[in-house]
């Protein structure tokens, strides 16, 4: 049967700024090798299906595609399909907080505002650091190669996804940097990670950081918009109390260098991180799979 079905711009104020999201509304009786195929056909970074949830304090279920596997926590995907839910009338947020059901658990997502000007965010699975590079790491030389570095030491965490971290001296090298994808892949192979998150601090009044994220494998891209390395990054800063700002709230830019200009909202409070911004809807309409 023909299903709902949208696809939103994810991060974005305007539709083609932000990370693209496809959505099935209405999954129930489909099964993995088909949400798989979905995945695969649309293209995008991930395709989501909302369920109905087995737990009773959940208000839907979800799981999540890459075009080459299920990914159990994501943040673009989770703050995207909790728009989705919303303006399919499919759940009503209780003291302004939606409850996602999925292969990480049940998260709650805070939603703030509404119309053009809502935004919605995603208490993210708690990080940790996983190791802090000795200075001259042999397994970081090449990727960091001439790349002026910042402050403090580069780490791995894990936040569900393992991602390398690395400040730059400045906004200006991190926006000219050119990855070397070779060097990326090894790295992301070598550790078990996604591959390196550079980050620089900014002068910018929107912005307190720019990010960029290099992923290395099981594909080689740079991510336009990454809630999950950005909810990441943020506890390592926690972690060195370094946080940008005095409040826990920033914002990060993410996605000009490859024709994106997303902005992503962070707050750290308690000891959590907390990863979101707007979304657009750009499709709405029917998907028959049959």
């Amino acid at each position: 049967m023909p299903r709902r079905y949208l696809q939103c711009d994810v991060f974005a104020d305007r539709p083609g700024a932000g990370n693209p999201l496809a959505v099935v509304l209405d999954a129930g009786g489909l099964d993995d090798e088909t949400m798989q195929s979905i995945a695969r056909w649309t293209r995008l970074p991930e395709t989501t299906f909302v369920l109905p949830p087995t737990s009773p304090e959940a208000s839907y279920g979800l799981r999540i595609f890459s075009p080459r596997r299920e990914v159990p926590f994501a943040g673009h995907p989770s703050v995207g399909t909790a728009h989705a839910v919303l303006e399919a009338g499919l759940a009503t947020p209780r003291d302004g907080l939606l409850v996602q059901e999925g292969k990480a658990g049940l998260l709650p997502l805070r939603v703030s505002g509404t119309g053009r000007e809502r935004t919605i965010a995603v208490r993210t699975p708690k990080a940790r650091v996983v190791e802090i590079a000795e200075a001259g790491d042999a397994r970081l030389r090449d990727v960091l190669a001439g790349l002026p570095l910042g402050a403090l030491p580069q780490a791995l965490m894990d936040g569900g996804r393992r991602w390398w971290l690395a400040e730059l001296a400045d906004e200006a090298s991190l926006r000219s940097a050119t990855p070397d994808w070779d060097a990326v892949e090894r790295l992301a192979n070598a550790t078990d990670s996604m591959g390196l998150c550079v980050y620089a601090r900014s002068d910018d009044p929107v912005y307190y950081l720019a990010v960029r994220a290099w992923v290395g494998a099981p594909a080689r891209f740079e991510d336009a918009a990454s809630g999950a390395a950005n909810a990441t990054l943020a506890a390592w800063l926690a972690d060195r109390d370094a946080l940008p700002g005095d409040s826990g709230f920033y914002r990060v830019s993410q996605g000009r260098e490859v024709g994106h200009d997303a902005i992503i909202e962070l707050t750290v409070a308690d000891g959590e991180v907390w990863s979101g911004g707007r979304v657009c809807s750009v499709v709405s309409g029917e998907i028959d799979w049959r």
